[in-house]
C-alpha cells in the first residue's frame, strides 16, 4: 500500500499555519481540529516547517507561558522530514521510526499535497494486515 492509496481513503486536507501566528493561536487550532500538529507553509503552499503539540510544551517548558505569545517560527521544526505518494508503509513507517516523527507531510509536485499521522499508517496497517488474515483463513477453509 502507497501513501497515495492511504490518502485516496483519509483524505488530503491538511490544516496550514503561516509562521507568524502565535503559539497561542496554534494551541485553539489544535484543540479544534483534534490534530497533534500543523504544517507551517506560505500562501503558495511551500512547506516551512511543522509544529506540534510537543513543541509547544517545550516552549512552555523553556520559557513559562509568556511562550504563547511567540511567533510559531520561532519553534517549529525548519527541517520536515516529508514523505510522497509513490512510498510504501513499510518506508513509511521506517521513516517515522528512525527520525521519531508522528506526521509526515506529503509532498506533491513540490507542494504540500496532504498529511500522515503515525496513526493514519498504524490504522492503514492494520487494515490490510486483516486482509491478509481473511485470505489466509479463507484459503485454508478451501483446501
Amino acid at each position: 500500500m502507497s501513501v497515495a492509496q492511504i490518502l485516496a481513503v483519509k483524505g488530503r486536507d491538511v490544516v496550514t499555519a503561516s509562521p507568524q501566528r502565535s503559539l497561542q493561536e496554534i494551541a485553539e487550532i489544535l484543540s479544534s481540529h483534534n490534530i497533534g500538529a500543523v504544517v507551517v507553509a506560505d500562501s503558495q503552499g511551500n512547506v516551512l516547517g511543522i509544529l506540534s503539540e510537543r513543541d509547544i510544551v517545550r516552549a512552555i517548558g523553556r520559557s513559562g507561558a509568556e511562550a504563547l505569545g511567540d511567533a510559531v517560527s520561532s519553534h517549529m521544526t525548519s527541517k520536515v522530514i516529508t514523505t510522497n505518494e509513490d512510498e510504501t508503509v513499510d518506508a513509511i513507517m521506517g521513516k517515522m521510526s528512525h527520525w521519531r516523527c508522528r506526521h509526515l507531510p506529503v509532498i506533491k509536485d513540490d507542494k504540500l499535497g496532504g498529511i500522515l499521522s503515525i496513526g493514519d499508517v498504524i490504522k492503514f496497517r492494520l487494515a490490510q494486515m486483516e486482509r491478509e488474515h481473511s485470505a489466509m483463513r479463507d484459503y485454508i477453509a478451501t483446501a
